[in-house]
């Protein structure tokens, strides 16, 4: 049985992939160590062409933030090693944001027995169907 690492070296193209995937991976932890922690977690480094590094970032408000930042982060990243003489940045949306469950809330007995009251005040009106309905989350 062959090991993975010697697949991508004996086949051209999975090497040629393995090489770019080096250099992505590269890339990615030295935009880590130089990018603020605050936008860590909402940007990502891309491609390296032509001295150009091409950052990812979550939202306009992110990509807003690096390009203000962008003279002090090409200093860091040329001390890191990197040849770059520019970044490019891209907005890139997520296209599957993960929604906060919210957490259903109930109303104590006692609550629920004082809009139940209030809800038979106002038995006809809106407010007061509206008021029922409310109760009746217990």
């Amino acid at each position: 049985m062959l090991r993975v690492s010697t697949l991508f070296t004996e086949n051209a193209d999975l090497a040629a992939l393995s090489k770019q995937a080096e250099k992505l991976t590269l890339s990615q932890q030295k935009w880590n160590a130089v990018v603020p922690a605050a936008l860590k977690p909402y940007t990502q480094a891309g491609n390296l062409n032509h001295n150009r590094l091409t950052v990812y970032a979550n939202n306009g408000a992110v990509a807003a933030k690096i390009k203000l930042l962008l003279p002090s982060l090409i200093v860091g990243l040329q001390k890191q090693g990197l040849e770059i003489t520019s970044i490019r940045v891209e907005v890139q949306v997520k296209s599957a944001q993960t929604q906060a469950h919210r957490k259903l809330r109930t109303l104590s007995p006692a609550a629920a027995a004082s809009l139940e009251k209030l809800a038979a005040d106002l038995q006809g009106s809106p407010l007061g169907d509206v008021i029922a309905r409310l109760s009746s989350r217990r």
